[in-house]
């Protein structure tokens, strides 16, 4: 929550100083003399929508997932997420802002450690595996027909979270829960009367 309080204070930033959004925005071409922008323009958002997006996903399923691996993890595939989705932008688009690969590399986690998590795209309830599998096929989609989106942040944040999944699997997947055996009240009765 502390991420979504600093991105909206970021967002009214660049409304009162819109020197704030170029000095930090990624810009590909700048991305070696200023590498800080791969990192940096994680915090911006281009408008109120995509902030509201991007902050009621991290606010929801950031959540989540700190809560199922800690708040150290969850920082380190929250921030790594976002810098390979900063990473893949430069190869596609000249500029990009958001913390939409942050964000598609907690879902990309929370894909593995709780697949069958029942999420929402739209009004369809689905679990968490096919959602991410939705989402991964519109952005596939949205790279070959332009969409306005940085879909290949999408992708590149979604492949690190489907990886960091993938490594916090053992330690983290939830198992299910274990089936116990119903005995009638003759047997226990009869194990009472032996062994007590």
């Amino acid at each position: 929550m502390k991420i979504v309080g600093i991105c909206v204070l970021a967002f009214i930033i660049q409304l009162i100083f819109p020197i704030f959004e170029d000095t930090f925005l990624l810009t590909s071409s700048e991305v070696f003399s200023q590498p800080w922008t791969l990192v940096t323009s994680m915090f911006l958002h281009g408008d109120f929508m995509h902030l509201f997006y991007n902050m009621f996903a991290l606010g929801l399923f950031g959540l989540i997932l700190e809560k199922i691996i800690g708040g150290k993890k969850f920082l380190i595939v929250y921030f790594v997420g976002g810098i390979v989705a900063s990473i893949s932008v430069t190869f596609f688009y000249n500029a990009a802002l958001g913390a939409s690969g942050g964000v598609m590399a907690i879902l990309g986690c929370l894909a593995v450690l709780r697949p069958k998590m029942r999420v929402f795209i739209g009004m369809i309830p689905m679990p968490m595996f096919v959602a991410a599998l939705v989402w991964i096929g519109g952005d596939v989609i949205g790279l070959f027909a332009p969409s306005g989106i940085a879909n290949a942040a999408h992708l590149g944040g979604m492949f690190f979270g489907l990886v960091a999944g993938l490594y916090l699997r053992n330690k983290y997947l939830q198992s299910p829960p274990q089936q116990t055996r119903q005995i009638s009240e003759s047997r226990f009765n009869n194990w009472e009367d032996r062994w007590m």
